[in-house]
């Protein structure tokens, strides 16, 4: 079977560089690794890890380039012959390393270790996020033990190093693979990779060194914030172990709706209700803003769903808060539902003014009458002229010719129910 062009099979055009090239193995390694329960495939894999061998490397890669796979023939490993039976449990990173240089990777040091990153979600006003606030927010977090200042130990009793490592928090494992016999170093199990062991450990927090406490801080709101955004707290999250660093505090701020003001982006929408004589004649009024009530000039013959733009009334913009959207007050005309006897007359009069009809007069109802009758009628015998005529019955009683037939045919059941059968002979 003939193989895959290498550059095909690591999914990288020839023109690649070095790091475009273990960043494709790398990736396609993960989802073929034979521990892959989902999508490992033993085969593929090896055929990936032949491909990178020679294109991760520069004289095998520009040999390669110009003889083909003829070229490289012998100078592979043969990852076709090789077990992987003995490399479960292994990650990538391992692996690459084993194949391709840089020896086994130990295990992890027992340094410092940063804590983890907490998470706290803070809900604020419409106003709070248009023009910024500061919170005081309490969490729990990881802290060094007060009673053991963090070392997990009951004060006075020894912290002893530990026997099984002899203090180096590591331990070498011997494995075999197709390498031959191979040392990985991992943390040691007995000390966790710190070196040491407590004699008694501490009673307070049960000699992690940790215990979780409440905590205060002082959080700023920038202005223009969106509900969803987070702000990160830097070194607000859990203490490390070993006396590693903290974490951080992602704090997800969610904005309260508004009664009147609706935010899009950096544009603040309001609805403003308006009279029918001031939509007619035009006029002034105060309209709710961010800022407090604002002037705003509404032309004579405003229509229905009309717009007036106030600039710069609107979210300030996000780190930088001089520059402003602006606010888009939608004007609605709203009809009176109870007039006045005298409010009625005087619309009365304007529509005679203008020469509008309120009313359909009973000469045009009686018109609209008669043309639905004329076109019922009309329905109507076209349906009768559409229905077949019905044969007329003869004058001199004699049945109508579908009568005849369909006595005929009767006639002749009969005469077939009567007539002789095969070898029957007609009596005379």
């Amino acid at each position: 079977m003939a193989k895959r062009d290498y550059y095909e099979v690591l999914g990288v055009s020839k023109k690649a560089n070095a790091d475009e090239i273990k960043k494709s193995f790398r990736n396609k390694a993960r989802h073929l690794h034979p521990d892959n329960k989902e999508s490992g495939d033993e085969a593929a894999f090896k055929e990936l890890a032949e491909a990178y061998e020679v294109l991760s490397d520069d004289n095998q890669r520009a040999t390669y380039d110009r003889y083909g796979h003829e070229g490289v023939k012998n100078t592979t490993r043969g990852f076709d012959n090789m077990d992987f039976s003995n490399l479960a449990g292994f990650g990538i990173d391992d692996l690459i390393d084993m194949f391709f240089g840089g020896g086994v990777r130990t295990g992890r040091q027992g340094g410092p270790e940063q804590g983890s990153h907490l998470r706290y979600e803070l809900q604020i006003d419409f106003m709070e996020a248009v023009f910024g606030v500061e919170k005081k927010i309490s969490i729990r977090r990881l802290e060094d033990c007060t009673t053991c200042s963090g070392s997990g130990a009951t004060p006075g009793s020894e912290i002893k190093q530990c026997t099984t490592c002899a203090g180096m928090g590591q331990v070498q494992q011997v494995f075999n693979s197709f390498f031959g016999q191979s040392i990985r170093v991992t943390a040691c199990p007995t000390c966790q990779g710190v070196g040491q062991q407590i004699e008694k450990p501490c009673r307070e927090c049960r000699g992690e060194g940790l215990l979780r406490q409440n905590r205060e801080f002082d959080l700023k709101i920038p202005a223009g914030i969106e509900s969803g955004s987070r702000v990160r707290m830097t070194a607000a999250g859990d203490k490390g172990k070993r006396g590693g660093p903290f974490g951080d505090l992602f704090v997800v701020v969610g904005v309260r709706e508004h009664e009147t003001f609706i935010r899009d982006g950096l544009t603040i929408h309001v609805k403003q209700p308006i009279s029918f004589s001031m939509a007619a004649l035009g006029g002034d009024l105060l309209v709710e803003t961010v800022n407090g009530k604002k002037l705003v000039k509404v032309p004579a013959g405003t229509q229905a769903g009309s717009t007036v733009v106030l600039k710069e009334l609107g979210v300030p913009r996000l780190n930088n808060p001089t520059r402003r959207g602006d606010q888009v007050v939608h004007l609605i005309v709203e009809t009176p539902t109870k007039l006045s006897s005298e409010e009625k007359k005087l619309l009365d009069k304007l529509a005679e003014l203008r020469g509008e009809s309120l009313h359909v007069s009973k000469e045009e109802i009686e018109n609209l009458k008669a043309e639905a009758k004329a076109a019922q009628e009309a329905e109507s015998a076209g349906k009768v002229e559409d229905k077949p005529k019905k044969p007329e019955a003869s004058t001199n009683g004699e049945n109508s010719p579908s009568e005849h037939k369909e006595d005929h045919s009767i006639f002749e059941k009969i005469g077939e129910f009567f007539k002789p059968r095969h070898g029957e002979h007609e009596a005379k």
